[in-house]
């Protein structure tokens, strides 16, 4: 059936700019038509803009409730182990569902912690599952990895010499038999063929290079190339992994190009510490980098070089990586940040607002698999968002363009409603499909039970720590 929304101001793009007085029609789940000078004279003003989508994310809980605060990654990784899911379904449905209230038609789930509670295929039909009763689109990639479980490098150094209960409580939490590359594609085929459809796009999601062997990413290479199949990877995050790659892999980034690894079915998320002839060859390949603000300052990454990678012609895209500023998965915000750290210097712009606005979406799309380019014209899906336009311009003085204003003091508290595929999934702050409030108490009351179980980790966790902060300190340094 036929629906209409009217809208005070409308984003049309950055070469369209914004139009005042439209009436958007969708029709199963397509809009149809952009009716201008047809919109309200009058009452609550209102300014539609397409979705945003969350490019990179892991569909997990808070990690700061599991004392996982201001820790490079590289301990942050093992403290989160508190915060495995305890409920597959229950954690993804309320990252999911914290995304959708945010604005986002789209996710990316690069999912690095399996709950072990059911075989993975399970596990991937209920992050989809939760994911259709949200009613945001997803991209879901099952993590691999087959090397440096602790380190990157041999874990020998970091558990010699435990007492063997603990030494057994670290190995039974990340020391584990690796999967084949073998049985990697085909598990990914069994995923895909179980939950891929419209609204889901599976993915292969090697986690990173320093944690995955060359067999294990020439596979994924190769099954990208016959298949079609996009790839999500982390890439360069870090300077211990930028480290590790000039001591261990320094031609790293070349030799994905040569494997056919680098292509456009590939994003990298991160690339914080990518070198400009490393962004060359990204730029391209045709692959896409998302980059995660917060997440970066959270866990003492550094400021990725974006700016840099967008004038040599990389295609950038945003995430929230489960990191926003507030833990609250604010995308608007997180676009923001970017816009501030990366927007230009004096008067040389990087980009306009709405520049950037526009290639975050459109990347974002393409990265996560989502159909059409997310801009607001006939034939395109219906993805998009309508902002309380008069919070927004709160002050009402003169004429000030919306976008300007929504990069200048916009959040999610501003989000009145967001459409995807022609379907409300959240209003006024709430998911229409499931009861988020209810979700998060349902899952704090399961962790607060749970949090005992690993009593070990947490007592032993004071003198692991120093011993995997000396060893990147002493085998990777970062100056």
């Amino acid at each position: 059936m036929a629906t209409e929304i009217a809208a005070t101001s409308l984003f049309r793009g950055p070469d369209l700019g914004v139009t005042d007085n439209v009436v958007l029609r969708h029709d199963n789940g397509i809009i149809t038509d952009i009716l201008e000078g047809a919109g309200p004279a009058g009452g609550p003003r209102s300014f539609v803009i397409p979705a945003f989508v969350n490019a990179h994310d892991h569909a997990r809980a808070t990690a700061s409730s599991f004392g996982a605060v201001g820790m490079p990654l590289e301990s942050w990784i093992l403290r989160t182990a508190l915060g495995s899911p305890i409920d597959p379904y229950l954690t993804a449905v309320s990252a999911l569902a914290r995304s959708a209230r945010a604005g986002c038609a789209a996710m990316m789930v690069h999912y690095t912690r399996p709950s072990g509670t059911m075989p993975l295929l399970d596990e991937a039909k209920a992050i989809a599952r939760a994911a259709s009763d949200v009613g945001i689109r997803v991209a879901f990639a099952l993590a691999v990895r087959d090397q440096n479980p602790i380190v990157y490098g041999g874990a020998e150094p970091i558990l010699s010499g435990l007492p063997g209960d603990d030494r057994k409580t670290i190995e039974d939490l990340f020391v584990r038999a690796p999967m084949s590359p073998k049985a990697y594609i085909e598990l990914t085929d069994a995923i895909a063929a179980a939950i891929s459809g419209p609204m889901v796009d599976v993915q292969l999601g090697p986690a990173g290079v320093q944690w995955c062997s060359k067999p294990l990413l020439e596979a994924v290479a190769e099954n990208s190339a016959q298949t079609g199949r996009r790839i999500h990877m982390h890439l360069l995050e870090t300077v211990y992994q930028r480290a590790w790659a000039d001591q261990n892999f320094p031609d790293m980034v070349r030799w994905l190009r040569d494997i056919g690894f680098l292509s456009e079915r590939l994003t990298l998320a991160h690339c914080i510490h990518a070198r400009p002839d490393e962004l060359e060859m990204i730029a391209v390949s045709g692959a896409r980098i998302v980059t995660n603000f917060s997440s970066n300052m959270h866990l003492r990454s550094g400021l990725a070089p974006i700016a840099a990678a967008h004038k040599c012609g990389c295609a950038i895209a945003v995430g929230v990586d489960g990191l926003a500023l507030d833990e609250d998965d604010d995308i608007l915000r997180e676009m923001r940040l970017v816009q501030m750290a990366h927007g230009g210097l004096g008067f040389r712009a990087t980009w306009t607002p709405a520049e950037l606005f526009a290639l975050a979406v459109r990347n974002g799309r393409r990265a996560t698999g989502a159909p059409g380019s997310g801009a607001l014209v006939a034939g395109n899906p219906a993805d998009f968002v309508v902002i309380d336009l008069d919070r927004l311009d709160r002050d009402q003085i003169m004429p000030v363009n919306p976008m300007e204003l929504l990069f200048a003091r916009g959040n999610a508290s501003l989000v009145k409603e967001v459409v995807v595929a022609g379907k409300t999934i959240a209003k006024d702050g709430a998911c229409m499909g499931v009861d988020l409030p209810a979700i998060e108490q349902e899952l704090r009351a399961m962790y607060r039970a749970n949090v005992g179980k690993l009593s070990n980790f947490q007592r032993m966790w004071p003198p692991l720590s120093v011993r995997v902060s000396g060893w990147f300190e002493q085998q990777l340094t970062c100056e």
